[in-house]
């Protein structure tokens, strides 16, 4: 028996030991998580602010272009169409009172109307020598009066032989003018033309006065400016149809996208490309350099450098044998090259960049071959440290099989002596969850579900340095609770069929920053690229069975209406990876915790 025991402490005491080993390895997989769960929330984020920003537009470019210069053409037709008038109208005027003022002087000086004067009764003379001429020319009157101011001819019959009405015709019978008015006469408002009329001696002896009534003249100055709009409205309609065609034109050209989207998505490709730790360099159909990121600066120079420096040089001119020249020629990819860029050995891919089937430049990205080959030599550690753990896993069930020997050999103070050793591991997972998750509901609902895996063979593992400080009221914590719970589930049922060996699943969570963060990877089958899009889909389930298809939908609902999000990808573990995002918000904050330093 001492034997026995001897070696089960041994046993005890290695495990112990390789998990010191291990524990620095696996650090190296909690940055690179956490670094993933970074770049997830950034993307969060930015998500988000298009949201707001799609939100608060009210209308789309197209419909801004086509407002914007209509309402331009709008206002130069109306400015333009008031100075036409305004100058019609004056030209109107102009061109009716020289007619009037050259009728004038045509009737002042015909010999019949200067020999009229010297009969006994003139105005029976003259009412037929103007009558006819004021009907042809088209005047509204032809008044003739003498040197007093008498009229000796007139339309209206019954003001022959009446003063002149208006009070303008010193100049003419005075001074002997020949000039233009607009006064109020017997007929209304008239434009007239007055000349004086004279002897044979030279004498001024009456007047004669030409005039159209304004308000016919303002009906013709109407009729003119009515075609003049007619004609500026079909200019109009012309511009307008083409500044729809302008607007779907310009639309058409950026991909049907508006500015706040293509602004929006200016700002992700920036911060994407200089967040990753790859270098990029891109290049147009002539070779010409038009990216660099940081990362490529830091690989290659050490430090970043002017842009105005590389931007528009030949890639060859700048950084020789990188191979673009050769897939702008050929558009073929490269991937995986060994190459020398500068002075440092780098693995690179080279691709074409094609636009309707023509090539438009090409990119390389590129990684230090130093770093990729410690990428890989963690890799072979945290295989190691996959394998200790299976190896834990078979362990344990020796463990079962050693306390049901101890008990059919009648050794109970042994078997109670070793079971409270083992009890001392589920104590320890007791206190992390009291130390590092502050919400009873949660520490409650990972107990049950460790111990469900437990049960099921299965070895659920949470991160040592996950903490969870944050505590969610009301719908919040019910969001949480439901979405956790259901992605454990998920995980348990999609383990439990694989091979004793590979049913594993991890947890990790987090609360720092300003989100709270919950990832769930386990080590089934996975998902498809074809059931990754319809997998929150209500009643689309990859399980057998009825009724199955509501957990992930609930989820997905009840997360998304606190402003939280649940996204999926390929896990580590071979599997899926679920991560929950939900904002803090209101949510209560508890003391900081500090980390175990163990996983489970």
């Amino acid at each position: 028996m001492l034997t026995v025991a001897s070696i089960f402490l041994f046993i005890l005491s290695t495990i112990g030991s390789l998990k010191q080993i291990l524990s620095s390895y696996h650090k190296h997989v909690i940055i690179l998580v956490r670094e993933r769960m970074k770049r997830g929330v950034k993307m969060f984020i930015l998500h988000k602010k298009k949201d707001i920003i799609a939100n608060k537009r009210y209308f789309s470019l197209k419909v801004k272009m086509i407002m914007l210069i209509s309402i331009l053409l709008i206002g130069m037709f109306v400015i333009f169409g008031l100075f036409l008038r305004s100058f019609i109208a004056t030209t109107m005027e102009d061109q009716i009172a020289k007619r009037a003022l050259s009728v004038s002087k045509s009737v002042a000086n015909m010999p019949s109307v200067r020999d009229a004067f010297e009969l006994e009764r003139p105005e029976t003379v003259m009412e037929n020598i103007v009558g006819p001429l004021q009907q042809n020319i088209g005047a509204e009157f032809i008044v003739i009066g003498n040197k007093e101011g008498i009229r000796y001819a007139h339309p209206d019959q019954e003001k022959i032989g009446k003063p002149m009405v208006g009070g303008d015709n010193a100049r003419a019978l005075e001074e002997g003018e020949s000039y233009i008015s607009k006064r109020e006469g017997s007929l209304g408002l008239s434009i007239r033309g007055k000349t004086p009329i004279r002897d044979k001696d030279g004498e001024i002896i009456g007047v004669v006065s030409v005039g159209f009534l304004n308000e016919k003249v303002q009906h013709i100055i109407e009729d003119q400016s009515r075609s003049v709009w007619l004609m500026l409205f079909g200019i109009l309609f012309i511009g307008v149809i083409g500044a729809i065609l302008i607007a779907t034109y310009l639309k058409k050209l950026l991909s049907g996208m508006e500015p706040e989207e293509i602004t929006q998505l200016l700002l992700q490709k920036e911060a994407i490309l200089q967040s990753t730790h790859e270098g990029i360099i891109a290049v147009d159909n002539q070779g010409r350099m038009m990216m660099m990121n940081d990362a490529a600066q830091t690989i290659l120079f050490d430090r970043e450098i002017d842009k105005r420096s590389y931007v528009g040089k030949t890639v060859d001119q700048f950084l020789p044998h990188t191979g673009l020249f050769d897939v702008l020629k050929t558009g073929e990819k490269h991937f995986n090259k060994e190459m020398i860029l500068g002075d440092v050995v780098v693995l690179t891919n080279r691709t074409p960049i094609f636009h309707q089937h023509t090539i438009i430049g090409a990119v390389t990205t590129f990684r230090k071959k130093t770093e990729l080959e410690s990428i890989t030599k963690e890799l072979s550690q945290i295989k190691q440290y996959a394998n200790a753990q299976r190896a834990q896993t078979h362990e344990f069930s020796n463990k079962l099989h050693t306390i049901l020997g101890l008990l059919q050999l009648d050794k109970q103070e042994e078997a109670i002596t070793y079971i409270k050793q083992e009890n001392k591991t589920q104590a320890t997972l007791s206190r992390f969850l009291l130390e590092q998750v502050a919400d009873p509901m949660v520490q409650g609902l990972l107990q049950g579900k460790w111990d469900q895996a437990s049960e099921l063979g299965i070895t659920m593992a949470i991160d040592p340095e996950s903490q969870l400080s944050t505590s969610f009221v009301g719908e919040k914590q019910r969001a949480f609770l439901t979405a956790v719970g259901n992605l454990l589930e998920n995980a348990i049922e999609s383990v439990k069929k694989e091979e004793k060996s590979n049913r594993n699943m991890t947890v990790l969570f987090t609360d720092i920053g300003e989100d709270v963060i919950v990832e769930v990877d386990d080590s089934g089958s996975g998902l498809s690229h074809q059931n990754i899009d319809p997998i929150f889909e209500q009643g689309y389930t990859t399980k057998d069975g009825a009724h199955r298809g509501v957990g992930l939908a609930l989820s997905k609902h009840l997360v998304e209406r606190v402003g939280g999000e649940i996204l999926v990808e390929e896990g580590e573990l071979g599997g899926a990876r679920f991560i929950i995002i939900m904002p803090k918000g209101e949510a209560e904050r508890h003391g900081e915790t500090g980390d175990t330093g163990t996983n489970y």
